[in-house]
């Protein structure tokens, strides 16, 4: 009789794993609270995470790069930044703004030296891709957006800093 709830059990730990399988990307650890003046180096690029500016990023859709250190306390709040190559055609831009409307805890910004066209980074996670349509983006964006590696979940990403570089 044991026998009989085993594949029950396997589709149940399935099922609650929802996500886990994103192909390509990286984790990474990190502590929170580490706040932080000035110019920070960072070990990815761009940043998944680490010592930030005490000030965030306000949430949203920039045409100009963010400084790396108010995104990342962004991320500690629960925000996924987007960001792209400089220079994405106007069709590859498009898909990217359509892919974060309505999302409130999200960056999209321009960055320059990325080694693929897009990344996606959250707290603690990366995903790299070569195409803004990679579906794979929004499967990041759906586990990662106040998603279960957010050291402040629900804190504020409004009322912080809100210019670019």
């Amino acid at each position: 009789m044991k026998r009989a709830f085993l594949p029950l059990l396997l589709l149940t730990l399935t099922a609650c794993n929802k996500n886990a399988g994103i192909e390509g990307l990286q984790t990474f650890t990190y502590a929170a609270g580490d706040h932080r003046s000035g110019s920070l180096v960072y070990a990815e690029n761009p940043p998944a995470g680490g010592a930030h500016n005490p000030l965030w990023q306000n949430c949203g859709v920039y045409d100009g790069q963010l400084y790396k250190e108010y995104a990342v306390h962004s991320m500690e709040h629960g925000a996924v930044w987007i960001t792209y190559r400089p220079g994405l055609d106007a069709a590859g831009l498009a898909q990217l703004k359509t892919l974060v409307d309505g999302r409130p805890y999200t960056l999209l910004s321009p960055y320059e030296g990325l080694d693929t066209p897009v990344a996606a980074s959250a707290w603690g996670a990366q995903l790299k891709v070569d195409k803004p349509d990679d579906a794979r983006l929004k499967a990041f964006l759906d586990k990662y957006e106040q998603g279960p590696t957010t050291p402040e979940r629900g804190a504020s990403c409004t009322g912080g800093y809100s210019n670019v570089r």
